[in-house]
């Protein structure tokens, strides 16, 4: 089927489900990119070596993940089956204990007890009882407990939000992807309400470690080029409710096939009706990882629509190692919307963390941040900066210093509940992850404890520039 593209100027999409070995093959020494059955492109050909060998591993990777996505997911219900198992039963020891005696406690995997692996490195639940509404701090924080909670079924969600924070949880939700035909994208949304605020966090999930979809996503290097707004990366434009074969219409077609709506337009739609009951409620919106992309996405496409309403009542996006989402012209769009509608945008980049850094901002893939970054070393001491440092991470230069960084990290992991607080402790699963540092040092860095004590322990100096309404 013919697909209308006429919404983009220009575009490249890879199509995994179209590979064939020869065509993998001929894609990195013939540059007759449109003979390529797997490349949808404006383009016939692709002189650029460099981007045609980037195009080979999306590809390659895209389509592993496919084939293996069920062991993988086997595998990652596994791990966290296990890990739940010995929270149930008070520890391994105690697991053995119970065996012998024939009382083992089986967890139930939609229970409000039940803990996804991302969630298992951090069990915190409280928010911070030292950061009070009014505290410059109080929306990162917030935001930030509650793209971890993302992570989390119904039932947990709802004992936390509900119960813990003493908030409303107003819905949790997954949905669709078109170009993936499944369900993939989840998101939630919660209500602060008191006297003084009322304010409506949207968080979106972030990648977890064993779904193969949504590493799909962040691995699709396939892009659209929207006149007078940018180049966009396309695996998370389709994660967000990019409609197959049209586009961003204003609204969405419906489609009798698709059983789960789009998450742009259901929780475009799911604000609207929200926020026309009080000219007062206001809005923020966050996410880890991918979340963090769909994140800043949500109001480029919001913008794009003209949804002046939403516009005017966001207060605020706070993003959590998130990935490059767009070019350089994208990026200036984002600063001239957001700054014509005096939103903040803090973009919070830990350590060494990988997924800030990826896709490369070169001249083969040309991905741009912009905004505020807030970069916070091991000591959770915060800078403001244009770029993270060692922004396309891999290099001789910066090896040394991130695992020298990294060891010093896994050091911390055994002292910091003495020098910050009881709260502050880190689990054996969390320390044997920050062993794969001392390699790897761009992975445990984007772990989402170093980003919730980032929020707490940080200077709250930092979001004193905010021009948008902090009541």
């Amino acid at each position: 089927m013919d697909c209308d593209k006429g919404f983009s100027s220009s575009y490249m999409l890879l199509k995994p489900e179209e590979l064939t070995f020869f065509d993998l093959i001929n894609i990195l020494f013939s540059t007759d990119i449109e003979k390529r059955k797997f490349v949808d492109s404006a383009e016939v050909k692709e002189e650029d070596f460099q981007r045609r060998w980037l195009i080979f591993i999306s590809i390659v990777v895209q389509k592993l993940l496919q084939f293996f996505s069920k062991p993988i997911s086997s595998f990652g219900s596994l791990v966290e089956m296990w890990l739940n198992l010995l929270s149930s039963n008070g520890g391994f020891g105690s697991l053995l204990l119970n065996t012998i005696e024939g009382k083992v406690v089986i967890p139930e995997k939609r229970s409000a007890s039940f803990v996804s692996i991302t969630g298992n490195y951090d069990l915190r639940t409280e928010l911070d009882r030292n950061i009070k509404h009014g505290d410059p701090r109080y929306y990162a924080e917030l935001s930030m407990m509650a793209s971890k909670a993302s992570y989390e079924n119904k039932e947990y969600l709802e004992t936390i939000v509900n119960h813990h924070w003493e908030m409303e949880l107003l819905g949790s939700y997954d949905f669709w992807n078109d170009y993936q035909d499944k369900a993939t994208t989840q998101a939630f949304l919660l209500r602060d309400k008191k006297d003084d605020h009322d304010t409506i966090v949207l968080a979106f999930r972030g990648t977890e470690p064993f779904d193969a979809d949504a590493w799909c996503s962040d691995f699709d290097l396939s892009w659209y080029e929207i006149p007078d707004v940018g180049r966009i990366h396309g695996g998370f434009m389709k994660a967000l409710g990019l409609q197959k074969c049209l586009g961003w219409p204003k609204e969405m077609k419906q489609n009798s096939s698709r059983p789960a709506p789009l998450a742009y337009y259901a929780l475009r739609d799911i604000l609207k009706g929200i926020l026309s009951q009080n000219d007062q409620t206001k809005y923020i919106v966050t996410g880890h990882s991918l979340g963090g992309a769909l994140a800043i996405l949500f109001p480029a496409v919001l913008a794009f629509h003209d949804e002046k309403l939403l516009l005017d009542r966001l207060q605020g996006i706070y993003t959590f190692g998130q990935p490059r989402v767009g070019d350089g012209n994208f990026g200036k769009y984002m600063e001239n919307i957001l700054e014509q509608n005096t939103i903040p945008y803090y973009r919070f980049v830990y350590g060494s963390d990988i997924v800030p850094r990826l896709p490369y901002d070169d001249k083969a893939l040309m991905f741009k941040h912009f905004g505020t970054c807030l970069y916070y070393n091991r000591n959770y001491e915060v800078q403001v900066v244009e770029e993270e440092p060692n922004k396309n991470y891999f290099s001789l230069r910066g090896a040394i210093p991130m695992m020298v960084n990294a060891f010093f990290e896994l050091i911390r992991s055994f002292t910091i509940s003495s020098t910050r607080g009881r709260e502050y402790k880190e689990r054996w699963f969390l320390r044997g992850f920050r062993v794969t540092g001392l390699l790897l040092p761009g992975v445990p860095a984007h772990l989402i404890q170093d980003y919730v004590n980032s929020t707490r322990l940080g200077s709250a100096n930092v979001f004193l520039s905010g021009t948008k309404k902090q009541e």
